[in-house]
This record gives C-alpha cells, sequence and structure tokens, in this order.
C-alpha cells in the first residue's frame, strides 16, 4: 500500500531537489524517498535515536497495558 503525502519545501529547497533528480535523472518524488530512506536507515544505526525510541515503546506498552485492564 503507498500513502500519498504532501511536503512543503521553500523556494530554494525546490529548486534544490530538483536539481538534484534532474542531475540523477530520476523523478523528483524518487528522490525524496531516497532521502526518506537514508534518514531511517541513519536513525536505526544511531544509538541515542535508539535508546530514546525503547523508552516511548515501553512507555506505550505500559499505558496499552493500563488501558486493557
Amino acid at each position: 500500500m503507498a500513502k500519498t503525502m504532501t511536503v512543503r519545501l521553500d523556494d530554494e529547497q525546490a529548486q534544490q531537489l530538483e536539481t538534484v533528480a534532474r542531475v540523477e535523472g530520476t523523478p523528483v518524488s524518487e528522490a525524496v524517498r531516497a532521502a526518506i530512506d537514508e534518514r531511517i536507515k541513519a536513525k536505526r544505526a544511531d544509538k541515542d535515536f535508539q535508546a530514546r525510541l525503547q523508552r516511548i515503546v515501553a512507555e506505550n506498552q505500559r499505558a496499552l497495558e493500563l488501558l486493557a485492564e
């Protein structure tokens, strides 16, 4: 399943993104997806981010358990 999203860029970001996509010979949407993939990959490798993620998961688990009682 694909999800459509709207991203608002300032004029300079939009122009730079369009230039990158044009030089790479890809659609802008593909360049955006590649940038998102790179960001997610970096966060998966970031130990501080992972520690914060685990804290949030644990907090959410506790809240769900309380709601289930």
